[in-house]
């Protein structure tokens, strides 16, 4: 009898990790995350793994980092649609007449309103100066309509600056730490001459020979056009500014959001500029359709709204439908952009690779939130080397055509928050997909989410990836005998906080006030 009882008992311990269910579930209370975790005062704790890796602060992305609210933008040029034709040269005409306008103390040049109505647009519209505000009257097809008119793969609005990251001469100083763990705030540096609060930074972590053999990526599966990992291609300049100061040691205001060890190269700090990039720009109220020959044509609008060169800008309260790749897209120089309330319906294009990713990331620090997608193939998604804290939350996905998660090449920091997909979510060695993407990203962490498959894998080397409260069923992947990811609370519900997002960002807040 004793013996059946010791049985008993460790069966339903394996049951519980297995299904990462924690000792001290109540269904009053919820659970709470070995990981991430409230204080008895309600502050945040995190839980380092063995070599002092915690999942990173995500709080500190979209415009302005969240430390300011959208604003409402007063209008100074009012635009009526065309009784007939075109409306391009219209809207255009007006953009580059508020670029003109001198800013004012916050930035901003002025909102162009475009009234109720369709406008006819068979090219692309550009903002190219800072502080102008494109707003409609209605996000839907009896507001403000634009429509992609005719023939031609394009974005119907391009929203973008100039230039690129420039190195500051003379700046470069090596990161001192052996090893800088996941999550970390500051590091020490050789040195701190030159460097000082607000400057803007580069966290440069490079790409080494022997982390791509540790990853096994210059071992991929090879078939036609597959491309082993190499190591120049894989240097990656994580975009900061320093807040603080002591003796050698330099805080950021964001996090490490993966290992930087000496064995792989350790890693440096720059300063740099960029000349070109525009800020306090804005889309918000506005449809927009494409016109298409049939369900799988591929020659008409392709992007509704593209942001790049851009940092502090926005996207609210806008639709797409009938585009063949995406509602909005950010380019790689898109930084600090919020993409809120927002939705892309019924894309047109035959469906596989480089089609329907609907709301795509590939900058850095940028948020998405309270979105929706249909017939999607990946909803909610970044591309190659894309370098986080970036976070989609609050989000849905319904009659998806693939899954949602960090697509392509090695994407970091990445948080899927409050995810609701009929589709999967996939984290994952990726092998020769495509022209030999292997491994999709590393601190990829889902939270408190719902799909229908999910796989969620760690790279051998350089961090983990994490499964926190998600509800579907779990499944291998495409690749057998990689590392299991971190899965924790699995089809179980309740966890402690419902939004890591939400929790992050009101903690840092309620700090800022003492």
């Amino acid at each position: 009898m004793k013996n059946l009882l010791l049985a008993c008992c460790f069966l339903l311990m394996a049951s519980s990790c297995a299904t990462g269910q924690q000792p001290n579930v109540s269904p009053e209370k919820g659970w709470s995350s070995k990981y991430v975790s409230r204080n008895p005062d309600g502050s945040l704790r995190y839980h380092p793994d063995a070599k002092g890796n915690i999942i990173p602060d995500f709080s500190r992305v979209g415009y302005h980092q969240g430390n300011k609210e959208i604003p409402e933008v007063a209008v100074v040029k009012t635009v009526q649609a065309a009784k007939s034709g075109s409306s391009q040269e219209i809207i255009q005409q007006a953009i580059e007449e508020v670029s003109a306008r001198t800013p004012d103390k916050n930035g901003f040049r002025g909102a162009i309103l475009l009234k109720k109505g369709t406008y006819h647009i068979p090219g692309s519209l550009e903002i190219k100066a800072s502080g102008v505000v494109l707003r409609g009257e209605g996000d839907n097809a009896e507001g403000t309509k634009l429509v992609a008119t005719g023939q031609g793969k394009r974005s119907l609005l391009e929203v973008k600056g100039q230039g690129s990251v420039k190195e500051v001469p003379n700046t470069r100083t090596k990161i001192n730490d052996a090893f800088v763990p996941t999550g970390a705030m500051s590091f020490r540096v050789a040195s701190v001459a030159g460097l000082k609060v607000g400057d803007k930074v580069i966290l440069f972590r490079p790409g080494t020979t022997n982390w791509i053999a540790d990853l096994k990526m210059n071992q991929i599966e090879a078939k036609e056009n597959t491309k082993q990992w190499q190591p120049k291609e894989y240097d990656l300049h994580f975009q900061r500014t320093i807040t603080h100061i002591k003796g050698s040691e330099v805080f950021l205001d964001n996090p490490v959001v993966m290992e930087m060890e000496t064995k792989y190269g350790g890693g440096e700090l720059y300063k740099y500029t960029f000349d070109g990039r525009i800020t306090e720009v804005g889309v918000e109220n506005i449809y927009f359709e494409s016109e298409f020959a049939n369900d799988e044509d591929e020659n008409h609008g392709w992007v509704a709204v593209e942001f790049n060169r851009v940092e502090n800008g926005w996207v609210r309260n806008v639709t797409s439908r009938y585009f063949g790749y995406s509602c909005v897209s950010l380019g790689n120089d898109a930084k600090q952009i919020t993409v809120i309330d927002s939705k892309s319906l019924d894309p047109k294009s035959i469906i596989m690779g480089g089609r329907r990713y609907s709301f795509n990331n590939d900058g850095q620090l940028n948020l998405f939130l309270n979105l929706h997608a249909e017939l999607g193939r990946h909803d909610y998604v970044t591309g190659q080397k894309v370098l986080g804290p970036n976070v989609f939350y609050n989000c849905t996905a319904t009659k998806a055509q693939s899954d949602i998660g960090p697509h392509h090449r090695w994407g970091v920091g990445t948080l899927y928050d409050n995810i609701t997909t009929d589709g999967e979510i996939n984290i994952q060695d990726r092998g020769n997909w495509g022209s030999g993407h292997g491994w999709a990203g590393v601190t990829q962490v889902i939270w408190n989410s719902q799909a229908k498959k999910v796989t969620v894998q760690s790279p051998w080397v350089s961090g983990k990836n994490y499964a926190i409260g998600l509800q579907g069923q779990k499944v291998e992947g495409r690749l057998k005998g990689r590392p299991d990811g971190e899965w924790e609370g699995l089809n179980q519900t309740g966890i402690q906080p419902s939004s890591l997002y939400q929790a992050q960002l009101q903690e840092r807040k309620a700090k800022s006030l003492k």
